[in-house]
């Protein structure tokens, strides 16, 4: 009877590695065992660079929303006044702003003047979101400071507005240009309401990294924003700065009791859920796809190991009879496919990374081939495409290739360590 040996002795690993280097002429396993193994890394290649890619457009996405706009805003409900007026103003927003300040994690808070204006510049005109906030509260967006595209001197945005390089562009402004703005609600007189118009100089022309931001948003000062909309005296929104942006929810309800009665609380997730919906849908929809292909490339281990216990049964009859067991046998062949599996996937994974923290370069090489039309930030919003390497991502791409490599191995394995002895070696 044959004596069990150690799990995978050195001997086991010895055989495995003569085998998986067969000449074509023993029977072309070495070109099936090269096929799986650039099969796998091609598979996981793809699934690393997939998934960096998909978490850096998440992070970017959520940096440039983060990075201009408020984490949460606190609004008022509709209200009907005297005259039948429907009211959404905030007239004690001094006392909502200090009572929300003294929340735990709240960072900063600040009132608002939210409205939309016709921007003109010569014979160009477009439309613009105009908010009216404090000049120290512009200049303590992450986006805004020091951004290296902005033109201008934030600090002169006391004495005119700040205007997106897509507004910028489309108008042909520069900093020191005078810009007029147009808003319907404008002076009310004993013959109707006339438009408000305003000549404002733009001290400041910013770029937050979001082409819906950059293309459309203009600010001007708390202040004169009040008189330019006739909001004097309220604010029409609380803008709220957190420690922790992704934990805003769990301060919701300490929001909502600080701003009082017959107000809301919207959050940046509330803002942006469908499209974070989307991009989750997305990852897991991806994973699977690519998963699919990393598991059609291991499929080639099964047929590149059948072909090996197929033209190497003399083989494993001697070694059965030299007192090799059942288990030594599966296990050589299981690390003839466990290595090619494990192989693959290391080169995947270098693969992966490289196009992962190269990604730059590349879409400005496909945009230059294309013509410029690879990358439209209009369409995504963001700028560039973003590549952010995680080490779970990386995890999971490994885990699956090599956990499929070790299934579609132990067939194969199998067969041959049943394989019989004396039939292997009747007709040699």
């Amino acid at each position: 009877m044959a004596q069990a040996t150690r799990p995978f002795a050195p001997f086991e690993f010895m055989i495995a590695w003569r085998y998986l280097r067969a000449r074509r002429a023993e029977g072309g396993v070495s070109v099936m065992t090269w096929i799986s193994l650039v099969g796998i890394a091609l598979g996981v290649m793809a699934l690393v660079a997939t998934l960096a890619v998909r978490s850096g457009f998440r992070t970017e996405y959520v940096q440039t929303i983060l990075g201009a706009n408020s984490h949460a805003e606190i609004g008022a409900y509709p209200q009907a006044s005297d005259g039948g007026i429907i009211n959404i103003s905030i007239p004690d927003y001094a006392e909502v702003t200090a009572r929300i300040v003294a929340i735990p994690g709240v960072t900063r808070a600040n009132p608002r003047i939210s409205g939309f204006s016709m921007a003109s510049f010569g014979d160009r005109a477009t439309v613009g979101e105009v908010m009216g906030v404090a000049p120290e509260v512009l200049a303590d967006l992450p986006t805004f400071r020091g951004a290296p595209e902005a033109l201008g001197d934030i600090g002169r945005f006391g004495e005119g507005i700040a205007v997106g390089s897509g507004i910028a562009r489309a108008l042909g402004l520069v900093p020191g240009d005078k810009v007029k703005l147009l808003q319907p609600n404008g002076v009310k007189t004993a013959f109707g309401t006339s438009p408000r118009v305003n000549v404002y100089e733009v001290t400041y022309i910013f770029s937050v990294g979001r082409a819906d931001v950059d293309s459309t948003r203009i600010y001007m000062p708390f202040a004169e924003a009040q008189s330019f909309f006739n909001r004097e005296g309220v604010a029409d929104q609380i803008e709220i700065f957190v420690d922790d942006p992704e934990a805003i929810d769990a301060l919701a309800p300490a929001l909502l009791q600080a701003a009082g009665e017959g107000r809301y609380v919207w959050t940046w997730k509330d803002r942006s859920s469908a499209f974070l919906a989307a991009l989750s849908i997305e990852d897991d929809v991806m994973f699977v796809i690519l998963s699919l292909i990393v598991l059609i490339a291991t499929m080639n281990i099964t047929s590149g190991l059948v072909m090996l216990v197929k033209n190497k049964g003399r083989d494993i009859g001697i070694l059965r009879t030299m007192g090799l067991t059942e288990g030594s046998i599966l296990r050589v062949f299981f690390l003839c496919g466990a290595f090619t599996g494990v192989v693959g996937t290391i080169a995947g994974v270098i693969l992966g990374s490289l196009i992962a923290w190269n990604v730059d370069g590349i879409m400005s090489a496909v945009n230059w081939l294309t013509g410029g039309g690879a990358w439209d930030p209009s369409i995504r919003g963001i700028y560039r495409l973003p590549a952010e390497l995680r080490g779970w991502d990386v995890f999971r791409a490994v885990a699956l290739s090599i956990g499929l490599s070790f299934v579609v191995t132990i067939f194969p394995a199998r067969r041959a360590a049943r394989m019989n002895p004396v039939e292997a070696l009747r007709y040699e």
